[in-house]
């Protein structure tokens, strides 16, 4: 059974798009803003689509959070929200429609346990549940990149993807929406640096460009005195692709809405009886993870 991704396209969200599609079919990808504006977004997307062969439909989504805020990533990924080092994504001319949500809904109608993988802010999501509770229980989870236990990367206490729409991610787990959080804390801990890349035989064509968005990736660290980079949402798709790698654990979630130094904010509390509104990671296989990323590159399925 095929699967629906929604997305920032980033780099880290472009290649948890190859490792799915090396062993999942995508039945569609929406777009949401994040690591740029949804313009850019859109443009990122038509250019991965050019340069890796996607043939799945792709459609655009919100533009904005559900209070009207555009907060980008821009300020450390720049104006495209893809860090490079020489090579960039092709100028495409690849038709992108609008209508994320009635895509989302339509493919929902006809699919039941269906699987999401969400990469990005929860926005999107969040519309869908507002227009079509009903197709809700059809859903039988949804991994998500997002949410950390102990702190924050976007600021010091929140995640990007859940400080930029709190109120998306509040939505989905008032609607009881079965979520799955890969937090921060779970996926700083399966990383890639510069020796990864230089020993890395790319089978996935262009290679040259990939090789280029990896080493523009690790730059992010790079540049902030650090060796290495988090595979974030490679590690989300990880999660979505072999679940029996990852132990889980259900918890009670609560995403800080009010409070302005903390907003975005996600505080997990330990729920023994099983009565939780999500599942977090209490542990996962990190060499497993690494080589099913790296044999997505390498075409070693």
């Amino acid at each position: 059974m095929g699967i629906w991704i929604d997305t920032d396209m980033g780099t880290d969200d472009i290649l948890a798009l190859l490792m799915v599609a090396r062993r999942r079919s995508i039945d569609g990808v929406s777009l949401v803003f994040g690591v740029s504006v949804l313009d850019q977004v859109r443009r990122n997307a038509a250019g991965a689509v050019q340069a890796f062969g996607w043939e799945f439909p792709v459609y655009a989504g919100s533009d904005r959070s559900l209070l009207g805020d555009i907060e980008t990533a821009e300020n450390v990924l720049g104006p495209s929200g893809i860090r490079s080092r020489d090579r960039i994504l092709p100028a495409a001319d690849v038709w992108i429609p609008d209508g994320a949500v009635n895509a989302m809904s339509h493919w929902l109608e006809s699919r039941r346990e269906a699987e999401l993988l969400a990469l990005g802010p929860l926005t999107n999501l969040a519309g869908l549940a507002v227009a079509r509770p009903d197709l809700l229980p059809n859903i039988d989870r949804i991994v998500w990149m997002g949410g950390g236990l102990t702190g924050g990367n976007h600021t010091p206490h929140a995640e990007f993807n859940a400080a930029v729409d709190p109120e998306a991610l509040q939505i989905l787990l008032d609607h009881r929406a079965p979520l799955q959080m890969i937090d921060l804390d779970a996926c700083r801990q399966v990383v890639i640096d510069q020796q990864d890349i230089d020993t890395m035989s790319i089978g996935i064509e262009p290679s040259e460009l990939l090789r280029d968005l990896l080493g523009g990736y690790l730059d992010t660290a790079l540049v902030r005195g650090r060796s290495a980079m988090a595979l974030y949402d490679p590690v989300a798709a990880a999660a979505l692709l072999c679940p029996d790698r990852f132990s889980m654990v259900t918890a009670d979630l609560e995403v800080e809405l009010l409070d302005a130094d903390t907003r975005g904010r996600t505080v997990v509390t330990s729920c023994p009886g099983g009565q939780g509104n999500v599942e977090i990671v209490e542990c996962l296989d990190i060499p497993a993870i690494r080589n099913l990323f790296f044999s997505t590159l390498e075409s070693r399925a």
